[in-house]
């Protein structure tokens, strides 16, 4: 009986191991995490400014970020109306895609902007 119930607590033991062993490199595989955001920097940054600037008409660099998902560079903008846009740039600095972020979880494909 005691080898059955010290073989138990063994495999219980066992398995929440796996089990936390299991979270923690799901966390660090995957996620949003913000530190893990390269912003974009040198000639890159300036020319990835410019291009997000002329598309949205005007407005102030927010935030960058070198490889998002959805491009090689992400730019949002803030309009001189408080709004936010989300603007995304291949490696050429050609637009892929630009959304609309506000407050309101609006968000608008570039494909329907033209």
């Amino acid at each position: 009986m005691k080898d059955k119930l010290k073989g138990m607590i063994v495999a219980v033991v066992a398995v929440a191991a796996l089990a936390v062993g299991g979270a923690a490199i799901a966390g660090a595989a995957g996620g949003d995490d913000e530190a893990s955001q390269k912003p974009i920097s040198g000639s890159a940054l300036d020319r990835a400014s410019a291009a997000a600037l002329e598309r949205t008409g005007g407005g102030s660099v927010t935030e960058t970020e070198v490889g998002d998902e959805e491009g090689a560079y992400e730019v949002e903008v803030r309009r001189e109306d408080g709004s936010s846009v989300d603007v995304h740039l291949n490696k050429d600095f050609e637009l892929l895609s630009q959304m609309n972020d506000d407050d309101k979880g609006d968000k608008k494909d570039a494909a329907d902007d033209d």
